[in-house]
């Protein structure tokens, strides 16, 4: 089943799930312990990190995108929280990723990634401090855990699965609705990219300031130790004074696109660096350790990843990007943008250069899977709101 909901913009259908639907055994998959509360016959699943998780109930995806853009939307994700702690921990994550770690402070969140020893993105997350010598590293799609067990050979640290699930809830009112959940602990200070331990109704949670969406919004950690049902029946017993729903991958995927935020094994992969992925400033070389910095110090620093607009198509996944129809680049995620009311994406280019100068500013070709030619401007990534004020509680997505 797909769900298909028609633009009031654009004369095209747009589909949550573009790629072939088949049945599948979960045995060797993981099932979220929410699953009861929302899966249907209808719901589409597709596997992230061995966890099942929703591309389609079915639902409006352009309804659910304006109620993610005016107040909040549910989430159950397939991200997962790696624990590393111990002594060594810093040591660890400084070898594995290539930001500095030492100088995140208890309670804050970074973003960072790690390399392969060819300089290519293994893995892309988020790391948390939860003590001086405890974090999590909240991470994509991959085995990244057998990979910092094996980075860890020599270390005192342990790494291990603390067996979370992450919710979302995503949208303006994100906060409004943590301050109902969890009364009085709202730290005076809990800006983007914090974190804190809060209790909901007597189940205690790690919270992130953080989010998949470009929108403000927090996200829930699940603890083990929590009765899943009686939890998200608090989750849902709240939002009721906010209609909160549950959204599955399309309104999400709509949003993340415009804010620019990229999807490992969709947008990134070992076979892009980070400046590839223009992503220069997670490469810190004053840190001398860390896997892939020799490969990275010899890289072209040039973007290869850019935005693309068009006025009349839709770029979808792997459409060519040509110019003078000879293929120049490829899209890695493609969909229509409600706010913007045009086609957007990113497209992933041959060459990081064109031999008179830069892509941005170009205007293009992309040729649609009717074999119909469209025009297509490349631009600067994100779409909207570079200095992510948006999620910071600043301001507004245009309208």
């Amino acid at each position: 089943m797909q769900d298909a909901t028609r633009s009031p913009h654009f004369d095209k259908v747009i589909h949550a799930n573009s790629h072939t639907v088949v049945h599948l055994n979960c045995k060797r998959f993981d099932k979220s312990p929410y699953f009861d509360k929302w899966a249907t016959e209808a719901t589409i699943f597709g596997i992230y990190n061995t966890r099942l998780y929703p591309v389609s109930f079915g639902e409006d995806v352009i309804r659910h995108y304006w109620k993610l853009r005016g107040g909040i939307m549910l989430y159950d994700v397939p991200e997962k929280p790696i624990s590393i702690k111990g002594p060594d921990a810093i040591r660890l994550l400084e070898r594995a990723l290539t930001r500095r770690i030492s100088d995140l402070k208890v309670w804050k969140a970074r973003y960072a990634v790690a390399c392969t020893p060819q300089g290519g993105i293994i893995m892309d997350g988020v790391v948390i401090r939860l003590a001086e010598d405890h974090f999590w590293y909240i991470q994509a799609n991959g085995a990244f855990e057998h990979w910092l067990n094996l980075l860890s050979d020599g270390m005192d640290v342990t790494v291990s699965d603390p067996q979370s699930r992450v919710l979302q809830v995503q949208g303006p009112k994100a906060l409004e609705f943590l301050e109902r959940a969890c009364p009085g602990q709202m730290p005076e200070k809990f800006g983007y990219f914090n974190a804190g331990l809060f209790s909901f109704n007597g189940m205690e949670a790690v919270v992130s300031r953080t989010g998949f969406t470009g929108e403000m919004g927090i996200e829930i950690y699940g603890n083990p130790a929590n009765d899943p049902s009686k939890f998200w029946d608090y989750i849902m017993e709240v939002g009721q004074a906010f209609d909160l729903e549950m959204g599955a991958g399309g309104s999400m995927t709509l949003r993340r696109v415009e804010a620019g935020i990229l999807d490992y094994d969709m947008d990134i992969n070992p076979g892009t660096t980070p400046f590839d992925a223009g992503l220069a400033a997670l490469v810190e070389f004053d840190q001398p350790n860390f896997v892939g910095r020799e490969a990275l110090l010899k890289a072209d620093r040039r973007p290869r990843l850019f935005g693309l607009t068009c006025a009349t198509g839709i770029p979808r996944v792997g459409t060519v990007v040509l110019e003078a129809d000879a293929p120049v680049a490829r899209m890695t995620i493609g969909d229509w943008s409600p706010t913007l009311e045009k086609g957007i994406g990113y497209v992933l280019f041959d060459q990081p250069e064109h031999q008179e100068g830069p892509w941005v500013g170009r205007r293009l070709q992309i040729r649609t899977p009717d074999g119909v030619t469209h025009d297509a401007d490349i631009v600067a990534l994100p779409f909207f709101d570079p200095e992510k004020n948006i999620p910071r509680g600043l301001a507004q997505a245009p309208a």
